[in-house]
């Protein structure tokens, strides 16, 4: 009977970069930059790495074909490189390949490392979908955005639970600020300004209700990690974090098609959540999950991710957020690091980044003490990628 792979694998190290406009950084200089910090943190030298996954999605714009570009740039020592992408959850799917290869015994050491050199691909925050969706949607879903799909969602919500336009603005403005708040704190955010909720709900309008603060940026970065056997974890520290639950789920396609769903949620999301809390041995969400990172792409997609996840009841995050819940300093911090909003979003590297911080904050180790969260006992991160009504979502959960 499968029993998945909790604790039985440990990260004893990990790497990030600073997110942002790196324009005097190609990804070759990322990757070196987050790997030199991963395997300095975990203590071992580059020949003990006997496998790697390597996550980029944006892969021939941002380092070329194939993952011998990771090879190359690392001075890997003949080992197996493995390329995956899986939209935004392509960090966590690197992760996730490497956690599988040690818990299945064929590894000791394994290095994940994802990277993203977007802005030198000339991305921007209104992509089409077609290209996303594949060459058979395209007739279908010709003008789809992800602002208008997510403004799409929020407007849903405000219908569902009953919030006025001023309600539910207000709701999500609270959302973005706090996290700027925590990203101003962060050295290696993105974006380190704080904004008030009044700058948030009069900011440029991008598909409303979302305006401009409403929604995440575009970054460089890299991030890392070194997993290794629960058995040997403490050989090469005192604090390795273990991994509790490792669960991908990918829409059928089902919520695009019929009229069940409600539209102001993610089925995904909510499903990918049941299997990790069943992996992890988590019987209360709300009360047993410490603190979270989560895919906050816009500020409805963190709000619906608090329900989704179980953290707040379906219809009532409003409350939470109004009441602190999720404030750096309150019950159940939510991106205690400034999210995809502040930080930043690399597509192949946030899955990474998120866990970085779990990793740290479980450890006690927060760059500054105003950062630090008190005593923690279980982190998650959440990715999420394509559209509300059809997606992929990760889910997953470390402690000490």
């Amino acid at each position: 009977m499968a029993e998945g792979i909790r604790d039985k694998v440990a990260i004893i190290g990990m790497g990030c970069t600073k997110f942002g406009e790196l324009w005097d950084k190609g990804a070759e200089d990322l990757m070196v930059d987050s790997f030199l910090e991963c395997i300095e943190d975990a203590g071992v030298e580059k020949k003990d790495i006997q496998a790697a996954w390597f996550g980029v999605h944006f892969e021939e714009q941002s380092v070329g074909k194939g993952a011998t570009s990771m090879a190359l740039a690392l001075k890997l020592p003949f080992i197996p490189v493995t390329r995956v992408e899986n939209f935004c959850a392509t960090g966590t799917e690197a992760l996730r390949g490497a956690c599988y290869g040690v818990a299945s015994g064929a590894y000791d050491i394994a290095l994940a490392l994802g990277v993203e050199k977007l802005k030198d691909t000339g991305y921007g925050g209104l992509p089409g979908g077609p290209g996303l969706l594949g060459s058979r949607n395209a007739l279908i879903m010709p003008k789809i955005t992800a602002p208008g799909s997510f403004a799409m969602m929020a407007t849903r919500y405000f219908a569902v639970y009953g919030l006025s336009p001023e309600e539910g603005k207000k709701m999500l403005a609270r959302v973005s600020a706090k996290s700027h708040h925590n990203g101003s704190l962060n050295p290696k955010a993105h974006l380190r300004r704080e904004i008030t909720v009044e700058q948030v709900m009069n900011a440029p309008i991008i598909a409303w209700p979302l305006g401009l603060f409403d929604c995440c940026g575009v970054s460089d970065g890299s991030a890392a990690a070194i997993v290794t056997t629960a058995e040997m974890a403490k050989k090469f520290r005192p604090d390795p974090v273990y991994i509790k639950s490792l669960q991908i789920a990918l829409s059928s396609g089902e919520e695009l098609m019929y009229t069940k769903w409600d539209g102001a949620h993610v089925e995904t999301g909510f499903r990918a959540g049941v299997l990790a809390y069943k992996e992890a041995g988590v019987k209360d969400p709300r009360k047993e999950i410490s603190m979270a990172e989560v895919h906050d792409c816009f500020s409805i997609t963190e709000a619906v991710t608090m329900e989704d996840l179980q953290f707040s009841p379906r219809g009532k995050v409003k409350e939470d957020i109004e009441a602190g819940r999720f404030n750096l300093d309150g019950e159940q911090p939510i991106q205690p690091d400034g999210g995809l909003k502040c930080f930043g979003h690399p597509i192949g590297a946030s899955g990474l980044r998120m866990m970085y911080e779990m990793y740290k904050q479980l450890q006690g180790k927060a760059q500054l003490p105003e950062r630090q969260l008190k005593n923690p006992k279980l982190g998650l991160t959440h990715n999420m990628g394509g559209f509300p009504a059809m997606n992929i979502v990760s889910v997953a959960i470390v402690g000490l």
